[in-house]
């Protein structure tokens, strides 16, 4: 006994056949999405030292923390350090070399800033000075009104008594820049 089956398509079902046969092989599903970014720009300024062409060479000289090196000093010998400068009276001499302070800003209106320097621990036996103001533990305004974007000159002065032991001497002094 032989069966015989024919195949009836309908309009539907070659329809189903042509519509499977028209997406592509591998096609993928897509989908989108949005971010949304915020950001708060806050006003800035930074600080750095600088190097003068007539004072001592700073270590790190364009970075904020730097080195001020006098070198070998005293009262009567030769200083060998270049841009040194020594002045002596009946009891003290004192050693002295300028420097630059630098202060950028950005995204400020700020005209101008006003520089502090502390010393950062007290010291007994000398005196230390920036300009014409001597220096202690609490800020010591130079200035209110210095311009932003070129190397400010200072001078910085070590007075050593001739009473003070022979040996080194080390200080960190503090500079604070503050926008006006």
């Amino acid at each position: 006994m032989m069966y015989s089956h024919t195949l009836k398509w309908g309009p539907l079902a070659l329809a189903g056949v042509l519509a499977f046969a028209a997406v592509p092989a591998g096609a993928q599903s897509t989908s989108t999405g949005a971010m949304t970014v915020t950001a708060t720009v806050e006003s800035s300024i930074t600080l750095t030292f600088e190097s003068d062409v007539s004072g001592v060479a700073l270590t790190n000289s364009g970075t904020n923390a730097v080195t001020l090196g006098f070198g070998t000093v005293s009262a009567y010998n030769t200083i060998s350090t270049t841009g040194v400068s020594r002045t002596l009276t009946a009891s003290d001499f004192t050693v002295s070399s300028p420097f630059g302070a630098k202060v950028l800003k950005a995204n400020s209106t700020s005209a101008n800033y006003t520089l502090a320097v502390a010393l950062g621990s007290a010291d007994a036996t000398n005196t230390w000075k920036v300009n014409s103001t001597t220096l202690t533990t609490a800020n010591q305004n130079l200035g209110a009104a210095y311009a932003y974007g070129s190397a400010t000159a200072h001078t910085l002065y070590l007075t050593v008594p001739f009473s003070a032991s022979a040996g080194a001497i080390s200080k960190v002094l503090n500079f604070t820049a503050t926008a006006n």
